[in-house]
């Protein structure tokens, strides 16, 4: 059992909220050691789900008996029943009991139209493991095999990822119907992993995989809806330097991505293991952002001749990520670049270099340990958490 950074605990004692993320990542084994079972209604128990779809208002009489032991009741798994969402509502408007809601696919709630309780319930999220819920974390092994906690702590974790993508299709993908054609879409999936971590080129993309442009965009969208994967937009608010405007593409995990690609192995001097690196430093930042609850809008920038700095956090710091182990001035070319629009506050190199310093127009360069350290610790900026 990892000892899990989001604080569900906090939260449903404050509001209802849905709580989503990839399937796998641990929602129901987190949840089930903060509640009892008693409080938790699984949409996955046949038992449980047939009577409920054939009447969504059995939920009510299911919760009474439940709610006078417990103030919290979990439904899991709810994107099996959007109609349960009516009667949720009511709930919320009627007694005191909050509800946690998990999902690990937004697509049917989307396509239901229903309103996600109409601002009533917050939405948090579960990712993969993050380094400091790792004992003894290693990073490559993490880079290699990424965070799915069932996948890091197994002797054989080629086969659970291999497992893991197979179930992900059938009960994910072709389950729930979201797509006429699975093995266009398992095509897909291994050329989409190919350009992770890059700008997205539908058109390229297309030509690759032998699928319809449209197509494409549209099963991009799954992968969102389904919290297999993020766009990661361009910061454009330069003035100096005219940026791009094209979003890249990340995999909600490092070791998804490289089974995707067929990859088994990273050497260190590769630029294999530089992308999947900073597919590493993405995933930590996007999960910090998320459980400290900051708001902090992550993105990234590249001007038209091609200079670029991988992560913006906000305004406030400026990231570039390189798998280096000496750093010098060609790897603070972007950072510089930047530096020139006045607006960032904070530029910050992670690397291997294991020499922390500060160069004397102000860019902190710093091993990745320490960078994560910093982070997590909240002494990379003022942290207050907000809910």
């Amino acid at each position: 059992m990892y000892n899990r950074i989001l604080d569900v605990h906090s939260l449903s004692l404050k509001k209802s909220f849905f709580l989503f993320g990839p399937r796998s990542t641990g929602k129901t084994t987190l949840l089930r050691s903060l509640f009892s079972e008693d409080a938790i209604i699984n949409l996955l128990v046949s038992s449980t789900y047939i009577p409920l779809a054939a009447s969504p208002s059995r939920l009510a009489d299911m919760i009474r008996e439940r709610s006078k032991k417990n103030q919290v009741i979990v439904i899991d798994e709810i994107q099996k029943l959007p109609a349960l969402l009516d009667e949720i509502h009511n709930l919320i408007e009627t007694t005191n009991i909050h509800f946690i809601l998990t999902g690990s696919s937004a697509r049917k709630l989307k396509r239901s139209g229903v309103n996600l309780l109409a601002g009533r319930a917050w939405q948090a999220n579960l990712f993969p493991l993050v380094s400091p819920e790792i004992t003894d974390f290693n990073l490559d092994r993490y880079l290699l095999y990424g965070g799915l906690p069932q996948v890091y702590a197994s002797d054989y974790p080629d086969e659970e990822l291999d497992a893991y993508v197979r179930t992900y299709l059938q009960e994910e993908i072709q389950a729930e119907a979201l797509v006429q054609n699975l093995p266009q879409f398992s095509r897909f999936l291994k050329t989409a992993a190919v350009s992770n971590t890059e700008q997205i080129n539908f058109s390229n993309i297309a030509s690759d995989s032998g699928i319809p442009a449209s197509t494409v965009r549209s099963y991009f969208d799954i992968l969102s809806d389904t919290f297999t994967g993020f766009l990661l937009e361009s910061w454009q608010a330069s003035e100096k330097r005219k940026a791009v405007a094209t979003a890249k593409f990340y995999f909600f995990d490092t070791g998804v991505a490289n089974f995707l690609c067929g990859r088994t192995s990273l050497e260190p001097s590769s630029a294999e293991y530089g992308k999947a690196f900073e597919h590493f430093i993405a995933l930590e930042l996007r999960a910090w952002i998320s459980y400290r609850r900051n708001r902090l809008e992550l993105r990234y920038w590249r001007t038209k001749s091609g200079t670029e700095v991988d992560f913006l956090v906000g305004e406030e710091i400026a990231i570039e990520v390189k798998a280096a182990h000496t750093i010098s001035d060609k790897h603070l070319k972007g950072l510089r670049a930047l530096a020139e629009e006045r607006i960032i506050a904070t530029y910050i190199l992670v690397s291997f270099d294991t020499e922390n310093r500060e160069t004397e127009d102000g860019i902190r360069c710093l091993h990745w340990s320490t960078f994560l350290e910093e982070l997590w610790s909240g002494a990379l900026r003022d942290e207050k958490e907000t809910h």
